[in-house]
């Protein structure tokens, strides 16, 4: 009996760790997903100080302003401190990477690598995102 007054609360405290870690309530994916009118979030996880993702800067910029209130477009800076917490989320192996994400939070689409804005529109349409 005295065995299971230490083991019972160890137990409970395991698993309210787990069922968090399960359904994502220590998810930091889940500011990153579209909000109100919000289609498809495009995450882009690379850094400031890396040439390709300063190439995707622009390809960024255009997104958002051709698929305003229907894209989320974000940048998480993956060599920063708090960015290294978002490669990991995301288990990224390079950058930049991109991720496609829809409302119910699915990976919808991932590339690697510099991404022309004619391909992620190509990415967007099969989505069923219109400009």
């Amino acid at each position: 009996m005295n065995m299971m007054k230490t083991i019972l609360p160890v137990m409970v405290f395991v698993c309210s760790v787990t069922m968090s870690i399960a359904y994502g309530e220590t998810d930091l994916r889940i500011d990153d997903l579209p909000s109100g009118t919000e289609q498809v979030t495009f995450v882009e996880l690379g850094s400031v100080k890396c040439i390709p993702c300063k190439q995707m800067e622009p390809v960024m910029e255009a997104i958002k302003e051709a698929y305003a209130k229907k894209v989320k477009v974000v940048f998480h800076d993956v060599w920063a401190q708090k960015g290294q917490l978002y490669a990991e989320a995301y288990g990224i192996r390079i950058i930049p990477t991109q991720v496609f994400v829809n409302k119910k939070g699915e990976e919808i689409f991932r590339h690697e690598g510099y991404f022309p804005q004619e391909e992620i529109e190509t990415v967007l349409h099969n989505a069923g995102v219109e400009k």
